[in-house]
């Protein structure tokens, strides 16, 4: 059995680590991608020549022309949640199971989400970066979380985690999504509009489809008031980055931070990270030893599963596995 790890060394070291490479070697012959960039269709189809798996990193796609051309090939794994960059409906023509990882980040995200909830309530960055320039920094009055209100638009596991958090800060939780009823009773759940309207930090934790590109857009903004700031930690495609960057230069809303943008590898724009109200980090929201190695392991343990038979954790079309048995 050989399996094909897509990422580049340096993502290597950082979203797989030593040990999760260890134990992929000790259940199959591992195919390593050695070149600094991602692999695209023609250089994929060229490494995984004679792969039965192919165990993909975040920036590399799984287009539909690569299964048919790979006859070998049972498996695309991707060590991420995010699965929109892989074909499945090709995969799927072609017998190949498709897999995403288990979201082993929600606390190292929930961490971060609550970093920038503080820094842009109490001014951190902004007073770092003036005193750096060599200024004292203007003293104003922060927001004291407690008391506040907290909007988070998605009640998955990050935004649970974190409207627990907020909550035991004594802030008051609204959640939108409509996808799910909230039970929690130190959460209210309310409509978009009004969670918007009414939230003093508004936290983005939807998951990125068709339906919510460009939710964040000139008109939800303009729902916020003057005092408000929006945090992004979803995907960049839910938000209208010219609408959010005339919102802040215009002052119609407070601030805003975020992980992920429209720029390479979802990071943030650099046009809307440079802004002065700000706070940008580049998408390591996920990026902590625990976080890393839980979906390397996963991986690891679909690839486990694969080789006893098995329908993976994580499989999005088992129903179309036809070349299960190769």
């Amino acid at each position: 059995m050989k399996v094909l790890l897509t990422h580049t060394p340096l993502s290597r070291e950082q979203y797989y680590g030593p040990r999760a490479l260890a134990a992929l070697g000790g259940l199959a012959e591992v195919v390593l991608h050695e070149g600094d960039a991602p692999l695209d269709a023609a250089a994929l189809m060229a490494a995984a020549q004679g792969v039965d798996l192919v165990v993909a990193d975040r920036a590399t796609a799984g287009p539909a022309g690569i299964f048919d051309p790979l006859p070998q090939l049972r498996a695309f794994l991707r060590c991420a949640v995010d699965i929109r960059t892989i074909d499945v409906a090709a995969a799927s023509r072609a017998g190949v199971l498709v897999t995403q990882a288990a979201p082993g980040f929600v606390d190292a995200v929930t961490e971060l989400a609550l970093g920038f909830m503080i820094d842009l309530s109490r001014g951190i960055s902004r007073a770092t970066m003036a005193y750096r320039a060599g200024h004292v920094p203007e003293v104003r009055m922060g927001r004291q979380l407690s008391g506040s209100r907290l909007g988070i638009i998605g009640y998955g596991a990050i935004g649970r985690n974190l409207a627990a958090l907020a909550a035991a800060l004594g802030m008051e939780v609204l959640v939108s999504d409509p996808h799910v009823t909230v039970s929690d009773p130190r959460v209210r759940q309310v409509g978009f509009e009004t969670l918007m309207a009414e939230a003093d930090v508004v936290v983005c934790l939807a998951a990125a489809t068709a339906e919510t590109e460009n939710l964040i857009d000139a008109a939800a903004l303009g729902r916020m008031r003057r005092d408000a700031v929006f945090i992004n930690l979803s995907r960049g495609n839910l938000v209208d980055e010219a609408a959010l960057a005339a919102a802040l230069t215009e002052g119609r809303i407070a601030g805003a931070a975020m992980d992920v943008g429209r720029a390479p590898d979802q990071m943030p724009s650099p046009d809307l990270a440079r802004l002065p109200t700000v706070v940008a980090t580049p998408h390591v929201g996920g990026l902590t030893p625990p976080a890393i190695e839980a979906q390397a392991f996963d991986t690891v343990a679909q690839v486990r599963a694969i080789l006893a038979g098995e329908v993976p954790r994580g499989a999005v079309n088992a129903e179309s596995w036809s070349r299960r048995g190769r």
